[in-house]
């Protein structure tokens, strides 16, 4: 699927990329809708519909990522919430491996997130992710979330990449989508981004479901582990 020899550096999603999308699904979806009906006094139904129509106001903008903007939408401290559940926070089968092994290729991993920058820092201490990556970004720190044609020239400018030789892994068809029209031609998608759900079917890109079907080869500095069996 993938000739590393054309690839030096790896742009990598972390929530439905390299950690399961189930902590995030179940917070804004479930524990959230929850909290909010508890605290306006109204059925779970209800609060789920009126986060629904929320939600969708701030589709693909910077504030649907945002903890400062829900929290004062909502009146609710979001990181603090985040926190009563951090223990559903986990990396996607093999994640590690995978980094271990960008590393010994001298692969170049830079995490680039839409995520808030406080639920990143929850995220990287509860899973200590950083130490498997090279640089992060979260996309507030460019003012675009990746969705958006402006970011990557912001990007860019911060990190002086050449995108001929950079594979971008996201579970987001619209941050591929835009990508790939800013002319990005290594792409891969993930096939089950939250490990409680079906997995998901693209025409587009190449889809991965483990990242042992594109873990490079090092021979014998790193041999490649093979999984448990079942």
């Amino acid at each position: 699927m993938l000739n590393w020899q054309d690839i030096d550096t790896v742009l990598l999603d972390m929530d439905g990329t390299l950690l399961d999308l189930h902590f995030d699904n179940y917070f804004w979806l479930q524990y959230l809708p929850e909290k909010y009906a508890s605290t306006q006094n109204i059925s779970l139904d209800d609060s789920k519909e009126a986060l629904r129509q929320r939600y969708q106001s701030q589709s693909g903008k910077l504030n649907w990522y945002c903890l400062d903007f829900w929290g004062k939408e909502l009146a609710l401290d979001i990181l603090e919430l985040k926190r009563d559940i951090r223990h559903l926070i986990a990396f996607r089968p093999h994640t590690e491996h995978f980094l271990k092994h960008l590393e010994a290729n001298n692969k170049k991993r830079i995490l680039l997130t839409n995520a808030h920058p406080d639920s990143l820092q929850l995220k990287l201490e509860h899973t200590q992710l950083h130490e498997y990556l090279d640089v992060i970004h979260s996309s507030h720190h460019f003012n675009k979330p990746k969705e958006d044609q402006q970011f990557w020239p912001a990007f860019l400018k911060k990190e002086h990449l050449d995108i001929s030789r950079t594979l971008l892994i996201d579970d987001s068809i619209a941050v591929l989508d835009n990508a790939r029209e800013f002319g990005f031609q290594h792409l891969l998608t993930i096939g089950q981004p939250d490990s409680q759900q079906a997995p998901k079917s693209n025409e587009n890109y190449k889809t991965i479901h483990c990242f042992t079907h594109i873990t490079p080869n090092t021979g014998d500095s790193l041999p490649v582990q093979k999984p448990a069996s079942q």
